[in-house]
């Protein structure tokens, strides 16, 4: 008897409908084709102890499985319960007419119980797409298959659920979500707040500037001054997701295996990887590519402590990806393509010791020393970050004052504002949506300058020996700043506050 039930295959965020035909028939024998990888090819033992401990059986006869498309790469153990229905819909032991209106998948344990699987948010947006009735996977990832509305989506913890559910027996229910609801759940209420900051004023401004704009910013300062704290606040005054970001988000997570037991993300993502990660884990990769830092940093922040510690080939790889927005993964036989459009946060020490210039430090650096531990950064990288800012440790005053400083829902609000204004003036460029974005015809249109600060950027550039590359950035810079007061126009003051972020610009930084 031929039976085709069906499966999801994911490459990059997007799933391709698998049809597994089972035939069983006279003979001995288990062949399984349609270059399944060796995770499938051993799916046979975990499916018949699954059906021996359930009180099924797997035939002593010749089965034959053809996973369709043939000729595209299967992989990893989601297809047991997809192979094992098939099985014994076509051995004749369970009714199975409705079966092929559904997509199902799972990995199985000995017991039958079923194990946690990657992708199920594409694969429920493909089963959808192709009209399909419902689909059945382990309990563990079904809140995030169940955001797709008009999909029976069931959430299963053992083989003899998804049995029943055929054979007519038991009150199997599909899970159903709020979409709305579960994105809204909790937004006001980051884990770390501004608030919690003490002094660093100049710091928070930065940091405000970089959110309006969407600036890539680099933090430089000693030890203990505050770097990552503030870094780690930065998502919280960050524009709330909408929800087609938030999708985007909860796929990239979901293809990477990384959501538990969670629907929609409704909080910007903060990724901040060692300086020994490899330039495969940064940018995504592998034999099947899987997304990597960047991708899972997508519509949120990308946070790297000690920029000069990182490899930097590692650094290298990360120059298109910050200029295209998406990464492209080839392979011989296929391409992938992940989003990556975050923001840059990266962090370090002046100087290999931590101490620059500082005359109570114990320990201290040539210039040699300076000048080789900052030339493990590249230009063409530091000329795709927008603002440097120096910061200095705090006073003791300042630590032990008692006054709350001002929250990140304040600085939220006056940020969204800023953004607002940057949506209606690139609503009509469907990949620019902020300033950092805004490529050299776009800044000559949106910042025009008078001639007071025309002459005021000479002098700047003149006095401070600025390179030509910091010219564009002050300009978007001072940009964001106008579009935070609600100007129109770029006004001297805004030139002026911005040509204060190109510290690693200016020649003779090192003293």
């Amino acid at each position: 008897m031929l039976i085709k039930v069906f499966g999801s295959a994911v490459f990059g965020v997007e799933a391709t409908t698998i049809t597994v035909e089972v035939n069983i028939d006279k003979g001995v024998g288990y062949h399984l084709v349609g270059l399944p990888d060796n995770a499938i090819k051993e799916s046979s033992y975990r499916i018949a102890a699954a059906l021996k401990n359930n009180g099924y059986i797997l035939p002593g006869k010749k089965i034959t499985i053809n996973m369709a498309p043939a000729d595209l790469r299967k992989e990893g153990s989601a297809y047991d319960l997809t192979l094992a229905l098939g099985i014994l819909v076509a051995s004749g032991q369970i009714k199975g007419d409705a079966i092929d209106k559904y997509i199902i998948m799972g990995e199985l344990s000995l017991d039958g119980s079923l194990q946690p699987i990657k992708g199920a948010l594409p694969i429920a947006i493909k089963a959808k797409e192709e009209g399909f009735k419902g689909f059945f996977l382990p309990k563990h990832n079904v809140k995030e298959a169940a955001i797709v509305k008009d999909l029976d989506v069931y959430g299963v913890e053992n083989v003899q659920e998804v049995i029943d559910f055929f054979e007519g027996k038991g009150n199997l229910e599909p899970t159903k979500i709020d979409t709305r609801a579960e994105f809204y759940k909790d937004l006001d209420f980051p884990e770390f707040d501004f608030s919690d900051v003490k002094g660093q004023e100049s710091i928070k401004r930065c940091m405000e500037i970089a959110a309006a704009g969407g600036h890539n910013i680099i933090l430089i300062g000693p030890p203990g001054a505050g770097k990552t704290m503030l870094a780690k606040r930065l998502p919280s005054i960050l524009p709330p997701m909408t929800l087609h970001e938030a999708l985007e988000t909860t796929k990239i997570h979901s293809v990477a295996g990384k959501l538990k037991e969670v629907g929609l993300m409704n909080q910007r993502p903060f990724r901040s990887p060692h300086h020994t990660i490899s330039n495969v884990a940064l940018v995504g990769g592998g034999s099947y590519p899987q997304p990597g830092e960047i991708s899972m940093a997508h519509n949120g922040v990308l946070f790297l402590d000690e920029l000069p510690e990182f490899k930097r080939d590692v650094l290298e790889v990360m120059r298109q990806p910050l200029e295209d927005r998406e990464v492209t993964i080839s392979r011989a036989k296929f391409t992938v393509t992940y989003p990556s459009s975050f923001m840059l946060v990266a962090s370090m020490n002046p100087s290999p010791s931590g101490f620059f210039n500082d005359p109570n430090a114990a320990q201290t650096a040539s210039p040699y020393e300076m000048q080789r531990y900052l030339s493990k950064i590249s230009g063409p990288l530091l000329d795709r970050i927008d603002i440097h800012i120096e910061v200095t440790p705090v006073p003791f005053e300042k630590l032990s004052d008692n006054q709350k400083a001002e929250s990140s829902m304040t600085i939220r609000q006056r940020v969204t504002a800023a953004r607002e204004i940057q949506s209606v003036r690139f609503e009509n460029l469907p990949n620019i949506h902020y300033n950092a974005q805004m490529n050299t015809k776009l800044i000559r249109e949106h910042c025009y300058l008078d001639d007071n600060s025309k002459n005021l950027l000479k002098n700047a550039m003149e006095r401070l020996n600025l390179s030509a590359r910091a010219y564009d950035r002050i300009l978007k810079v001072a940009r964001t700043i106008a579009d935070l007061e609600a100007s129109e126009k770029v006004q001297s003051n805004h030139i002026a506050e911005a040509i204060q972020y190109r510290s690693l610009d200016r020649d003779g930084w090192l003293g």
